[in-house]
């Protein structure tokens, strides 16, 4: 199943059918709510200290609970951790981590993950570092929250930074599971004054539509 839904995909993104495909299954809400728990967590404090502005948004999947694998709704945390796995080791995130391994990959980055299987295998707790620009900096068992923008190796303030919450639940009521990939893009070097992050708003669209690839290809893994 698989390669036929990876198959199909590859399919549709030659068409221009495509983007009405991903939007209408993985919707992107921006800007953020003013209530959304990431403004007072911890770890938007931390890694933005000054509250500069950031560019935000959410990609939202629904899939009915009948088509999720059942042994993913035994346990808590193993949803959002397959769908995290998903996102990684998917065919969204394939381009991406070919070109960091050609530009990251070395013996001061051998501990982190890099390969398809590593990717498709690890339990991603707090610390992994994935391709040398993503590092795993908060896990709970609905949610795993990546810090990004730039090499995990620089853990100070810096002018590229941002937050990536990769998150599952299960919607008893609608019976079904929600997906949901949430971006927190900003810098966290000094002080900016405004409202708006730092991506310019051609920019911003591009990247809304990478994170609808990715909330697609990550959620396959979850399928039977």
């Amino acid at each position: 199943m698989g390669i036929i839904r990876t198959t199909v995909f590859t399919g549709l993104l030659t068409t221009s059918t495509a983007a009405a495909y991903l939007a209408a299954r993985n919707p992107v809400i921006s800007p953020l709510a003013a209530t959304d728990p990431i403004w007072t967590s911890s770890v938007f404090k931390r890694h933005n200290p000054s509250r500069n502005p950031a560019t935000q948004d959410v990609c939202i999947r629904r899939i009915p609970l009948d088509k999720i694998r059942p042994e993913l709704l035994q346990r808590e945390g193993d949803l959002a951790l397959e769908f995290c796995r998903g996102v990684w080791s998917g065919w969204g995130f394939a381009v991406q981590r070919k070109y960091l391994d050609l530009k990251y990959r070395g013996p001061e980055t051998a501990k982190q993950l890099w390969t398809n299987e590593e990717l498709a295998q690890s339990t991603y707790d707090r610390g992994t570092c994935i391709a040398d620009h993503f590092e795993v900096v908060e896990k709970t068992p609905t949610a795993i929250t990546v810090r990004c923008g730039d090499s995990p190796r620089k853990q100070d303030p810096r002018p590229s930074d941002g937050l990536f919450v990769i998150s599952a639940t299960v919607d008893k009521q609608r019976e079904e599971v929600e997906l949901r990939l949430k971006t927190c893009l900003f810098s966290s070097e000094g002080t900016i004054q405004g409202i708006k992050g730092p991506m310019p708003a051609w920019m911003e669209e591009m990247h809304q539509w990478y994170a609808r690839i990715w909330s697609e290809t990550g959620s396959w893994r979850l399928l039977k």
